[in-house]
């Protein structure tokens, strides 16, 4: 990094600021999540990430803010800090919502944090944000002891949006469906699924049996527009059928 930032080195690394390298930052962390049922590209992927930090790092040693060692000694210090049961003079065997549960404590005692502040970035996918926001609240105490009780809260959120709609309010009728989509992502979370990565299955399967509708249109010398809903809707059920005989999950 010394030499690609150096002189003679490279002008398009040269060139690249903290905003300029924001776009590249979330990429590689997406390219991660992307490759992380393949070993070989995870452990690829996974260098592109290091190769931004260690890029931010270089870019803040030149502002004389930090370098790469004070990142690296900060995360050593937070890691003890946040495991005293493992590292402190009286380790405890703890299991693990024991430890989220007095880690969440520990953080809202802080004197210098804002106690309504759950510190979960804002820039995060609303999924997966809600999913966290949720998890840190339940570490606190406040969730249901059950899926049921999720399960009856969607019954009230589904009510509450008919309602919404029949009055016909836009504004209402959004921040209804936020909250219909909000207890569904509790209720993943209470079945141990993670709702970000169960949409991502349907959008694949969305896109998979989609696209064998578009190429049987096509074979067909026509365009979708023209087929009209009742005959994209018959080509989706062929690709439904095609995958049950394939053994595939529907």
């Amino acid at each position: 990094m010394d030499r690609l930032l150096g002189e003679g080195g490279c002008p398009w690394d040269r060139a690249q600021t903290l905003q300029s390298l924001r776009p590249y930052l979330l990429e590689e962390a997406h390219e991660v999540l992307e490759a992380m049922d393949d070993p070989k590209r995870h452990r690829s992927e996974l260098g592109d990430l290091l190769f931004q930090i260690v890029f931010h790092a270089a870019l803040r040693e030149r502002e004389g803010a930090f370098d790469l060692d004070d990142v690296i000694a900060g995360l050593r210090e937070k890691m003890i800090d946040r495991h005293p049961h493992v590292f402190g003079p009286e380790p405890e065997a703890l299991n693990a919502d024991e430890v989220s549960r007095r880690w969440e404590a520990r953080k809202q005692a802080r004197p210098e944090r804002d106690v309504g502040d759950l510190g979960v970035p804002t820039t995060l996918p609303a999924l997966h944000r809600a999913s966290r926001l949720q998890d840190k609240a339940a570490a606190l105490g406040f969730d249901w002891p059950d899926v049921g009780g999720a399960l009856a809260k969607l019954d009230e959120e589904l009510g509450e949006f008919a309602e919404a709609r029949t009055r016909g309010d836009l504004e209402e009728i959004r921040d209804e469906l936020g909250d219909v989509l909000f207890v569904l992502v509790r209720i993943a979370g209470k079945l141990g699924l993670d709702a970000e990565a169960a949409l991502a299955r349907t959008n694949a399967k969305f896109e998979r049996r989609f696209g064998h509708v578009l190429r049987a249109v096509a074979a067909q010398g026509r365009d979708p527009a023209e087929v009209g809903l009742a005959g994209l809707d018959a080509l989706w059920n062929d690709a439904k059928r095609a995958e049950r005989s394939g053994g595939a999950r529907t």
